[in-house]
């Protein structure tokens, strides 16, 4: 008998296809699974059973005349809440938000659509996605299904749970500064941040340029399938290529063997590393040499960015809340509204001065790329921290997220194709991730690479949630 909670999207599509199985069942199994497990990890801001029915259903006629709507037809999916959805509200975390439901989709979610997709829900991130972690005044505290102590990481947190669940097998997130990423290694699945502007965005943004739109899946085809579809154009984003995207699959499996390849485990300034996650990183960047790979040790060369995007972050977060009534601020996340008061001490100039330092990050990388065809680094300084928390209370790495996430930001501020693969586990069993970075618009490249890895050291998963 088919185990439909350990299916791809990949495989449905291949078991439609066939006429071996209908979408109705996958999508009434996904269904009776979150309500399984919803309680415990919270990953979910709304469920919409009968709508997904419906289009499970309209799916299943298309299957039967062998007339498919598109790529992922019949293929469960979720959103992160603050991309929008129509006929679902657009919470982002918050209070203050607005109730009603929108009245179209983002990008990402009409190109899903359009292939036939069928869309679980919405799912949580922290107010905002201020932080790199899941807990929001809206939707309490979100739970990593490999220890539910822990967060699953944020911002994209919930997408992230569900996809260590297979919970729905595409997951729509968003990452200005990690919010795929950091969610990714901690949950042990895969994320990817594609080249800015790749997948088109609406509405814009806050956070602007720094801000990419992404999967989150299980595995690498499933990414590459899904980004394709997300990638395609839509002219209501003016910063996006809006040209046909190349089918991400073609030549997935052509491997790395021949590559140059640097492995970076401090990126010449990380001062503070786990040990446990220094050696599975560096035991899994050398696994690159069993594949055919030159790997040797290097760094960019470029200086902590830190401030960059502490500037950059925090001034926006001070420009989001003043938009907002005393009243409304009352309701916010305090840690939120802590961040938009450090964000008032920065001029336009300081924001101006931050914003313009990025060309020199993507020069330094630019040039570093002509000797090495991919970078390796580790994905997070530390394995998934305790849930309603926003750094390790022992104060080793400081009370801001910046401090234990030093390896992600630098690829928002550059705008490279970064992606997390999961790559082993902490004594006590936390997924822990290695960083796949290509060069510009390289995206191919990098979902090549972590397939080569994959192939290698297939991904762990989970079935239910452990305590």
């Amino acid at each position: 008998m088919t185990d439909l909670s350990a299916l791809t999207a990949a495989e449905l599509v291949r078991l439609y296809r066939r006429r071996a199985l209908s979408p109705v069942e996958v999508a009434r199994d996904a269904f009776a699974r979150i309500e399984r497990f919803e309680p415990e990890i919270n990953a979910f801001v709304l469920t919409d059973p009968e709508r997904a029915l419906a289009s499970a259903k309209a799916s299943e006629q298309r299957w039967a005349k062998g007339e498919p709507l598109g790529l992922v037809d019949g293929v469960p999916a979720t959103v992160k809440d603050n991309v929008l959805a129509k006929d679902w509200p657009c919470r982002r975390g918050s209070l203050t938000s607005d109730e009603r439901p929108v009245a179209e989709d983002a990008p990402a979610v009409a190109r899903l659509r359009e292939h036939g997709a069928v869309l679980l829900g919405k799912t949580t991130l922290p107010e905002f996605g201020w932080i790199g972690v899941c807990h929001s005044p809206l939707t309490g505290v979100t739970r990593n299904p490999w220890k539910l102590d822990r967060t699953p990481g944020g911002s994209s947190g919930g997408a992230a749970a569900a996809a260590a669940l297979n919970l729905g097998q595409l997951h729509i997130g968003t990452d200005a500064a990690g919010s795929i990423r950091i969610p990714a290694s901690f949950s042990g699945v895969f994320g990817f941040k594609p080249s800015f502007g790749r997948v088109p965005a609406y509405p814009a943004s806050p956070f602007g340029t720094l801000s990419h739109t992404g999967p989150i899946t299980r595995t690498v085809t499933d990414a590459a399938l899904m980004l394709t579809v997300i990638a395609e154009p839509d002219g209501r984003d003016m910063a996006a290529w809006n040209t046909t995207p190349p089918d991400f699959r073609i030549g997935l499996e052509e491997g790395v063997r021949g590559l140059r390849i640097a492995w970076s485990p401090r990126l010449g300034y990380v001062q503070k590393l786990d040990k446990e996650v220094e050696a599975t990183t560096a035991a899994a960047a050398r696994a690159f040499e069993e594949l055919g790979a030159h790997v040797e040790e290097a760094d960019p060369g470029f200086p902590d960015p830190a401030e960059i995007i502490l500037t950059l972050w925090q001034a926006v977060s001070a420009t989001v809340v003043e938009a907002f009534s005393a009243a409304d601020r009352a309701k916010m996340d305090p840690g939120f509204l802590r961040v938009a008061e450090r964000g008032k001490r920065y001029t336009l100039t300081d924001y101006l001065a931050a914003a313009n330092r990025r060309a020199e990050y993507a020069n330094i990388m630019h040039r570093f790329h002509q000797r090495y065809d991919l970078l390796l680094t580790p994905q997070m300084a530390i394995p998934a921290l305790e849930a309603g928390l926003e750094a390790p209370t022992d104060g080793s790495f400081g009370d801001q997220w910046v401090t234990w996430s030093p390896y992600t930001y630098p690829f928002n501020i550059t705008q490279q194709p970064a992606a997390s693969v999961p790559c082993g586990f902490t004594a006590d069993g936390l997924p822990i991730g290695l960083q796949i970075v290509g060069p510009a618009h390289a995206d191919a490249l990098v979902l090549r690479a972590a397939r080569a890895f994959e192939s290698l050291r297939p991904f762990a998963t989970l079935a239910a949630p452990r305590r």
